[in-house]
């Protein structure tokens, strides 16, 4: 009967042993997965730092590359407007060539459309002193064809530069030689002319050639 109880008793602190060594693993189970977790929650923070100074050091690469990005945009659109205009002012001058071509062919042909009746009556003066020549008849008709030449000149703006007793200008007269002057009032005076000077309108188309008193 001892014997059993002793048993019983030795069964008893067996059990308790055990369940003490159950309860022991269960908690070093429970801290273990405990501690587990709190090193995944650390490595899960380090990782997220980590992280973070990447996108850090990363960011400034990508504000670099957009600037580049958008500082080739620009360029890209300057690019295009210089070749624009470019093209449209090459089109302005070579039209503006043209348009100073055609002028120059066609600007004399108002002039000459003008002058032309003036031809026809020197033809018809030539041919009249030709059947009939009488001298004083062509000096008339001379006279009335030089007056309408002038007159139709005079109309397209030209104008003749006065020269004799005039102040020598070098601004319209061209001194061909000088000779001593007879008075103090003739010198620095145009005496004599050996060519017409012309103006049109208001630019000087010739020079009047003349002598100049000294």
């Amino acid at each position: 009967m001892i014997k059993h109880d002793k048993e019983k008793q030795e069964l008893k602190k067996e059990k308790e042993t055990q369940k003490a060594d159950e309860k022991s693993q269960t908690e070093n189970n429970t801290d273990k997965a405990s501690t587990d977790a709190e090193n995944k929650e650390v490595r899960e923070e380090e990782k997220a730092d980590a992280d973070l100074k990447d996108q850090a050091h990363e960011e400034p690469v990508d504000e670099k590359e957009l600037l580049i990005k958008t500082l080739q945009m620009k360029n890209d659109e300057l690019n295009d407007k210089f070749l624009r205009l470019f093209s449209e002012f090459d089109n302005f001058r070579k039209r503006t060539i043209k348009e100073k071509q055609d002028l120059t062919k066609t600007a004399s042909a108002g002039i000459i459309e003008a002058i032309l009746p003036v031809v026809d009556d020197l033809n018809r003066a030539y041919k009249s002193a030709v059947e009939n020549p009488d001298l004083e008849t062509l000096t008339e008709g001379l006279n009335l064809i030089r007056t309408k030449l002038n007159s139709t000149l005079k109309h397209k703006g030209l104008e003749e530069i006065p020269s004799i007793g005039e102040e020598f200008n070098t601004d319209f007269h061209e001194a061909i030689t000088h000779i001593p002057a007879e008075n103090k009032k003739d010198k620095g005076k145009v005496i004599d002319e050996v060519q017409k000077g012309y103006i049109l309108n208001g630019k000087v188309l010739r020079f009047a050639k003349v002598v100049v008193a000294n």
